[in-house]
């Protein structure tokens, strides 16, 4: 079971937003790669491209998640969904090109670890968040 101290939460913390900039640099990586591809038709290097730009925005999701995923479910589900495609799409997509095992442990660790960070409890908004200070007498 996991401690839900404010030491592990940071720790927690701290691992998923370095998936979730590792993620962003694999898209990255993989949009640079188009411009190496010296085969296959223009339509192919554009799914190429966007496939890369895909991967890059979930990195991105999930560091949105991160930060504001307490305070906005959408941004949450939307996430855990994008991280449960995109987990199962590179499941599939190494199964099927054959993939050597090195490359699919490394980006199955990393897809399947920010997608298990992401389901994970996080830790409530601190206390020196005072709602009536933050939204003045409103409240």
């Amino acid at each position: 079971m996991i401690s839900r101290s404010p030491s592990s939460m940071k720790i927690l913390s701290l691992i998923y937003a370095v998936f979730a900039w590792l993620i962003v640099a694999i898209g990255t990586l993989h949009m640079l790669a188009t411009f190496r591809l010296a085969s296959g038709s223009a339509l192919g290097r554009i799914w190429f491209f966007g496939s890369g730009m895909a991967i890059a925005m979930v990195g991105a999701l999930n560091l949105l998640h991160r930060t504001y995923g307490q305070s906005c479910p959408g941004v949450r589900i939307v996430c855990r969904a994008a991280n449960v495609l995109l987990t199962s799409l590179a499941i599939v997509a190494g199964t099927v090109t054959g993939a050597r095992v090195t490359q699919c442990c490394v980006v199955w660790l990393l897809l399947g670890g920010a997608l298990i960070l992401s389901c994970l409890p996080t830790q409530r908004q601190s206390s020196s968040f005072n709602k009536l200070s933050y939204f003045g007498n409103a409240i």
